[in-house]
């Protein structure tokens, strides 16, 4: 029988694996919350209302099997769920599906899905307390309100409302609890519990949730006077509630200041601290009207949300994303600078990361005629003006878009100028500007040759329509070039002899503590007496044969054949010191070792001889 072939769609959904830090888990997420909050409200809510369960039957029903469903695909959504390992997603089902049954997410989501529900047909339909089991899925609300506030905007005032969202439900369950107290109790028979409800001012469902609601908020914040309790039961729930008031009120008073701290942490970082300026200008006894100044500038930055820190902000991301969002904010800017056009991206990218911001108050010099440049500018946004000495006379307004100082951090030989400013420029009001450092933009060009080749080449040029080139002879180039390359020999020079340097003192350093090794060794040595153990000098077969033959040849030495006779054995041809030592039990320096050596040397220099 021939196998029908597999639908597309089912193919695709058995490979089907959700990226936990996807869009659609995380939308997946929001939906968790419904269901989850639903039953913490509604379940206690039936269970202590009775009239509320009971008008409104069938739409609590509804609900609760439409939370359940939504329970079944959450563990489907969870079983397709992938996993991090190595720092990459895992999408094998079947690794997927083991992982998931053998955690312990999988038990507790079983345990809040069995069916209780079929206690209803033995304690009856008006009992939605068989459903507690639906609890254990809060672990899903907790990680959606997790989710939601490192996605969000406003994080302090996400806080905030999940912090009013959980004391609401505290409240409601207090609520609840209450008035279930004041039926188990009797309506009406104190002033404590809740009001006979054959009142018909009392009777209605909203008057008797609200005034419970109203009711264990004064418990719970501890605001305004409440009734004195009569009955042990009433004395029990006022104290549980008290301490519990203790813990509301504890947290959120760490909530709210948590969040100042965090707004006036941000402030700090954002912006320059005023306070500390303030105090410094008040000590130094600075004129008003400079201090005038200074405040007008922080009220400038703060009115505007003017960020001049934005280095600092970005440090606790990797390079890869400063890079990158340094270079969205930035890169457009940096682009309109003439000398800059059709250079690399890389170039740009690393030049974009140097660039700082800067804010002008209104009749601040940015630069003055004559002073030495250290930086360029690019206008962000305000107008400024080239003005003359005086002050008062304007030749040119700069605008957005326009940049000046280039020419005086490129090092152009030849420039009439030198590397001084040729112009005054003020700022007309409030202006942001961007700078960058001669030192930045060296730094960048050592790396990129090419690039600065071709922004010297434009730099000349620029000089050039302007009549403030000098020019220069072809040998005086050609000369600066071979003096460039023979400074560069001779710091390659003076490199290379500091690595000689070292590497002799680390050999002189290694002889000397090979030095002191022998001579330890020949310290343990000299004590060294006697017959050496038997066996310690035990011949190998090689120096047997060896010791054969010269007996067989007669070549003897007559030196020591008469003190080896009690051994057996002969030296031979050895002449060092260590074996007569071994051998013959003669102590090294002794008289008897030294006329024995002498001995020992004259037959040698025979048999050599022959």
């Amino acid at each position: 029988m021939l196998r029908q072939p597999t639908s597309p769609v089912l193919h695709s959904w058995r490979e089907w694996v959700v990226d936990p830090s996807g869009e659609f888990y995380y939308g997946w997420l929001q939906v968790m919350i419904f269901p989850v909050i639903y039953n913490w409200v509604i379940i206690i809510l039936r269970a202590c209302f009775y009239e509320v369960a009971h008008t409104y039957l069938a739409v609590w029903l509804t609900l609760d099997y439409v939370s359940d469903l939504v329970y079944i695909a959450d563990i489907v959504i969870k079983v397709h769920t992938g996993f991090m390992e190595q720092g990459i997603l895992v999408r094998d089902r079947s690794r997927l599906k083991k992982r998931y049954l053998r955690s312990s997410h999988f038990r507790w989501d079983m345990a809040s899905l069995l069916p209780t529900d079929l206690l209803y047909l033995q304690l009856g339909i008006q009992t939605p307390l068989v459903r507690v089991n639906r609890f254990l899925r809060s672990s899903r609300l907790s990680e959606a309100l997790d989710r939601m506030e490192t996605r969000t905007a406003y994080p302090n005032v996400f806080r905030i409302s999940k912090l009013m969202i959980l004391i609401f439900i505290l409240i409601h369950w207090n609520a609840c609890i209450y008035f279930s107290l004041s039926n188990y109790i009797g309506f009406g028979v104190d002033e404590w519990v809740y009001p006979n409800i054959s009142d018909p001012e009392f009777a209605s469902m909203r008057r008797q949730y609200f005034y419970s609601f109203w009711f264990s908020t004064l418990i719970l914040t501890t605001v305004g006077d409440t009734p004195q309790p009569q009955r042990e039961e009433e004395y029990l729930f006022m104290i549980a509630d008290l301490l519990i008031a203790v813990l509301v009120f504890a947290s959120v008073v760490g909530n709210v200041s948590n969040v100042i701290m965090n707004l006036q942490n941000r402030d700090n970082v954002f912006f320059p601290n005023h306070e500390l300026v303030k105090g410094y200008l008040h000590s130094r006894r600075i004129t008003k009207e400079l201090q005038g100044r200074v405040n007008n500038w922080y009220q400038h930055l703060h009115i505007n949300k003017k960020i001049t820190r934005e280095n600092e902000i970005l440090q606790q991301l990797p390079v890869t994303l400063q890079t990158a969002i340094t270079v969205s904010v930035h890169l457009p800017t940096l682009s309109k600078v003439t000398i800059f056009q059709n250079c690399e991206s890389s170039l740009l990218e690393e030049l974009v990361l140097k660039l700082t911001p800067q804010v002008y108050s209104p009749g601040e010099y940015v630069c003055r005629k004559g002073d030495v440049g250290h930086e360029m500018y690019i206008i962000k946004e305000g107008k400024l003006a080239v003005v003359a000495d005086d002050g008062v006379t304007q030749f040119a307004v700069l605008g957005e878009g326009n940049f000046f100082g280039e020419i005086s951090i490129l090092n152009i030989k030849g420039n009439k100028s030198g590397n001084r400013r040729t112009a005054n420029i003020r700022s007309i009001g409030h202006s942001d500007l961007f700078s960058l450092s001669k030192e930045g933009l060296t730094d960048t060009l050592s790396e990129f040759p090419a690039a600065k080749r071709l922004l010297e080449e434009k730099g000349r040029q620029i000089l050039t329509k302007m009549g403030m080139l000098e020019k220069t002879d072809e040998g005086e180039e050609e000369k600066e070039k071979t003096e460039d390359k023979v400074a560069r020999l001779e710091g390659s020079l003076e490199v290379l002899q500091t690595k000689l340097a070292r590497l002799m003192a680390e050999l002189e350093s290694s002889a000397r503590k090979m030095t002191r090794r022998v001579e330890h060794l020949e310290l343990q040595t000299e004590d060294w007496e006697g017959i050496v153990a038997e066996g310690a000098w035990s011949e190998t077969e090689e120096e047997g044969e060896r010791d054969r033959e010269l007996r067989d040849g007669h070549h003897k030495c007559r030196a020591c054949s008469g003190m080896a006779e009690d051994r057996g054995e002969c030296i031979g041809m050895r002449s060092e010191t260590k074996a007569f030592e071994g051998w013959l039990g003669v102590k090294k320096g002794s008289k008897e070792a030294t006329s024995l050596q002498e001995k020992h040397q004259g037959q040698t220099d025979t048999l050599q001889e022959v």
